[in-house]
């Protein structure tokens, strides 16, 4: 296994960066809907503190995987007529990716609400308290995460699509492990 991307893979780092990140989105929407489903009690801020603090990390990780992309690029898309949609997908992860916990920090913010990065440390406000503002950034946050999930499973459904309808063994370049 390469450290680096090659033309026809993903590297390691390429690879532990996804899979992280896979990992904690899965995790946000899991403490989101959990955190949604309680009334207001210490419970409910707690999982909303860690949902805040796992939101920074996405935002964390995902600024060093696209300082990753740009030094070290990413395997050639193989030519196909879905081509445009996977480089479309791919920046659309990265806008995402990004612009969620964004939000996020932006809605605690204005809500007058604080992001403590696990009580390390408290990230400054972005903007200052505001109803109206507060209101707009839930908007803002839950429509985002709403097309990061459709996203997530338009990428999945391709996935599998290419590994086992297509088999053309275009899976195999995120993953450290050959798959069949």
């Amino acid at each position: 296994m390469h450290w680096r991307n090659t033309n026809d893979q993903y590297g390691l780092i390429a690879q532990i960066l996804h899979w992280l990140i896979v990992g904690l989105v899965i995790w946000q929407f899991v403490l989101g809907w959990r955190a949604d489903e309680l009334p207001v009690s210490m419970a409910r801020l707690q999982l909303l503190a860690t949902h805040k603090a796992l939101g920074m990390t996405v935002l964390m990780v995902m600024l060093m995987r696209l300082v990753w992309r740009l030094l070290d690029g990413a395997p050639t898309i193989p030519p196909s007529r879905t081509r445009l949609l996977a480089k479309v997908t791919h920046y659309a992860f990265y806008m995402l990716l990004i612009a969620v916990p964004l939000s996020g920090w932006l809605l605690s913010s204005a809500s007058n609400l604080s992001v403590s990065y696990f009580r390390l440390f408290t990230f400054p406000d972005l903007v200052g308290s505001s109803e109206e503002l507060a209101g707009l950034f839930e908007l803002v946050h839950e429509t985002l995460t709403t097309a990061l999930a459709l996203l997530i499973l338009l990428h999945l459904a391709a996935a599998l699509l290419h590994q086992f309808y297509f088999r053309d063994k275009l899976l195999r370049r995120m993953l450290p492990v050959e798959v069949k």
